[in-house]
């Protein structure tokens, strides 16, 4: 899973929740989403994009996130959500490549669904802090090099399934 962690790692935060998030759900892609991922929609002024992602809830999964993996598919990933863990209120989020070979892009998500910030092609093993920013609710990481080639940019909107609406 995902390499990405918070720096100020559970800095026994009291982590975000995706609560009070809007937005639908692109149900084309929802039908799509291979076992064991969830269908995700990112939608920007470049059009729809869906990712078939897997999901980190719990402080554990969101800590080891997409370490250790090569694996990444095209149009995979890991969304962290709700983030943090814990159900508090949005925190601004703090990751790093520490134990992830591969480069991604770190897109970090506002309750309402829409990209605050995004980190393009992280250093891998780095472990210097990328910051989100501002509080999120919730954090995508994509394929290092996706959101170039998709022209996914800050204040596009990202839905998906069982997400608030």
């Amino acid at each position: 899973m995902m390499a990405v962690r918070y720096a100020a790692l559970l800095a026994l935060a009291a982590l975000a929740t995706t609560a009070g998030c809007r937005g639908g759900t692109d149900t084309a892609a929802v039908a799509e989403a291979p076992s064991g991922t969830i269908a995700l929609t990112i939608t920007g002024s470049k059009g729809k994009h869906a990712f078939a992602v897997e999901l980190a809830k719990t402080a554990d999964e969101q800590e080891r996130g997409l370490m250790f993996r090569t694996d990444i598919p095209q149009d995979g990933g890991m969304l962290f959500a709700p983030y943090p863990p814990d159900g508090g209120p949005p925190r601004a989020a703090n990751f790093w490549m520490k134990n992830t070979p591969s480069p991604l892009d770190i897109l970090f998500i506002r309750p309402d669904g829409t990209i605050a910030r995004i980190a393009e092609n992280t250093v891998p093993q780095s472990e210097t802090p990328i910051p989100s920013g501002e509080p999120v609710s919730a954090v995508l990481e994509l394929r290092g090099g996706r959101v170039l080639d998709l022209g996914i940019a800050e204040g596009d909107r990202v839905s998906w399934a069982g997400r608030p609406g």
